[in-house]
């Protein structure tokens, strides 16, 4: 969701309780956050003119006035349990300002002027036509869900502001999943999560066992913890790798009867996240896309231009529940957001298969791939590059990423997306002493690997930024280095071309010089856009050459891959796909099975 601010929100308000505790009379009274109306006003006068000006969307700020009349809140549980945006309640601490008194940073209505409030602003009539929460005997139920989440929220990766994320709270996620539950028959059927950071997938896999889940998602932190996380609670997820402006990962692509997202909360972020999840759907007659998205009360526009992508995709409107999802963020929106569940139509399927090119760079709200960043580092090819490559006797042959000028007619110039989802295109490439540059100052963390993956060049020298994840330390730049070791040696060049970026260098290896697991190794990493059971069974045929009882045959190949491998469902996977993690996994797996070919010499 959008990262505009820290915070949360709701789904259905709290019933008002007539018993809640009093605040302690020695209180001192609280400053507001916002400027105070003018002492000549009566505090509460000031407050019913204010709610007057909201009529008659001005029951969520009586609600919000229940609450200070209840216990002693901080401004982001107000905001939170209201699901108000922060200048909406920091208006109404103004007002009352003058009849507040705080514990701390918690503020709450002088207790003995609680009557008068609770009387002034309907305070019973709150508590009897509140609405009553369908999930709330559900959610009763899956108390022990709930404690799990809680736990796994705690110990998740850090959120990330860069890719907007504002984690929901663990309550959210449980009812999310008791939601899906309630309205589909989710046993047996594949539900895909376009981006996952909350852990959705966790409490579904949890409340429905049966139900197939698939995750997609940038950011390989928060794969790496779903798959180990599933793992110890017994649940099945495939964790897939992919930059959605580039398309969704093969494995994903029509695989699924229901989608999940919470995308950035702008127009191309919504449309983009919605895209991708049409595109994995692959029951197109009954299939669903689930969509979380909010704005401020005070902006609807910008929830117009979010919800507007739904117009032009061609999707009904279902469902909207509002105020479903509450956050530990986005206070701007009121900690909340709604659910959207929208249904592809006829027109939906005439739109999303017609020929389109990567997504726009800038999706999120915030830092280089914002709506309003992502503007090239450098208008020619650097200097520093040209002296690694070029320089070097190694004349470059293709660009990736990037409108540099300064390359010369003969070169050519591919999409980092058409790089990504297939490598060079054949005749492209040629001998080993050519080589590739690609612009990728704009990686948010994965693109370096993916392109050193996809690239099957004699050189290879990317511009990353500075700070890039792979650069940050000694022991990052180790962990790159031993992972591509079989394909590429790395050389990394920090401060070059200036102080805000670095060169990462790759020059190939060759075959002849590596042991046969290693052989086998660097066949799959050269073969990264294959599957990775077709590249281990031809790997390991090549390697068994030498053997005592000539080569194995392409069925004792297989069956040789299938029991190296200790997840069978990376086999039918292509290597750029599958998550950091599982590419190290899976290396090592084929590298052992090669270990085993005893060769002739050696019986």
């Amino acid at each position: 969701m959008a990262a505009d601010e820290p915070a949360g929100g709701g789904a259905a308000a709290e019933p008002m309780s007539a018993a809640a505790e009093p605040m302690s009379a020695a209180a001192e009274p609280m400053s507001a956050a916002a400027e105070p109306m003018s002492a000549a006003v009566e505090p509460m006068s000031g407050l019913a003119e204010l709610l007057a000006r909201h009529r008659p969307d001005s029951r969520r700020l009586r609600h919000l006035i229940a609450l200070l009349t209840q216990q002693p809140l901080d401004l982001a549980s107000l905001i939170q349990r209201s699901a108000l945006p922060r200048q909406t309640v920091q208006s109404v601490l103004a007002a009352v300002a003058g009849d507040l008194v705080r514990d701390g940073d918690k503020a709450a209505i002088e207790p003995g002027k609680v009557p008068a409030y609770r009387q002034r602003f309907g305070y019973d009539q709150l508590a009897c036509t509140e609405l009553a929460d369908p999930l709330a005997g559900r959610l009763g139920q899956a108390a022990a869900i709930a404690a799990v989440m809680t736990a796994l929220a705690a110990e998740a990766p850090r959120a990330r502001t860069d890719l907007d994320h504002v984690p929901a709270t663990p309550e959210t996620v449980v009812r999310r999943a008791l939601w899906l539950d309630s309205s589909y028959d989710l046993a047996g059927a594949v539900l895909l999560f376009v981006g996952d950071h909350d852990l959705t997938s966790l409490a579904v896999g949890q409340v429905s066992p049966a139900t197939e889940l698939v995750v997609v998602d940038v950011d390989e932190a928060t794969l790496q913890f779903i798959d180990s996380r599933a793992r110890r609670l017994g649940i099945s997820v495939r964790c897939l790798a992919g930059d959605l402006r580039f398309g969704l990962p093969g494995r994903a692509l029509g695989c699924a009867d229901l989608v999940f997202t919470d995308p950035p909360y702008t127009p191309e972020g919504v449309e983009l996240f919605a895209v991708r999840g049409l595109q994995g759907l692959g029951n197109r007659e009954n299939g669903r896309v689930i969509v979380a998205l909010g704005f401020s009360d005070l902006q609807p526009s910008l929830g117009f231009g979010a919800q507007a992508a739904a117009h032009r995709l061609g999707l009904a409107y279902e469902a909207v529940l509002p105020r479903f999802n509450s956050y530990d963020g986005a206070q701007a929106l009121g900690s909340s957001s709604s659910l959207y569940v929208w249904r592809p139509t006829t027109r939906t399927w005439r739109v999303l298969d017609r020929p389109g090119a990567d997504a726009a760079a800038g999706i999120y709200t915030r830092g280089p791939r914002s709506v309003e960043g992502g503007r090239p580092a450098f208008e020619e090819i650097p200097a520093a590059v040209q002296r690694v490559t070029s320089g070097a006797g190694f004349p470059v042959r293709v660009v990736v990423g990037s409108g540099w000028a300064g390359a010369g007619d003969t070169v050519a110039r591919l999409r980092l997306g058409t790089l990504l989802s297939g490598g060079i295109p054949p005749g492209i490439m040629s001998g080993r002493q050519s080589s590739l540059v690609a612009d990728l100052s704009g990686d948010p963390g994965p693109w370096l690997l993916r392109a050193l993956l996809a690239a099957n060049a004699g050189r290879v020298a990317a511009l990353v930024p500075g700070d890039h994840r792979d650069l940050a330390s000694e022991a990052a730049q180790d962990c790159l280095t031993a992972l591509l070791a079989p394909k590429y040696r790395l050389r990394f060049l920090r401060g070059q071309p200036d102080a805000r970026h670095a060169i990462v260098l790759a020059e190939a290896v060759a075959a002849e010089t590596l042991d046969p697991p290693a052989r086998l190794a660097r066949r799959m990493l050269r073969q990264a856009h294959g599957k990775v059971g077709n590249a281990w069974r031809e790997g390991l045929i090549d390697a068994s050459r030498q053997r005592a009882g000539g080569p194995l045959s392409k069925r004792d190949a297989r069956a040789m891959a299938e029991a190296g491998a200790r997840r069978a469902s990376v086999l039918d996977t292509r290597l750029i796909d599958l998550p950091r993690h599982q590419i190290a996994i899976v290396l090592q797996d084929a590298r052992a099975s090669a270990g085993r070919l005893v060769p002739v010499a050696d019986r």
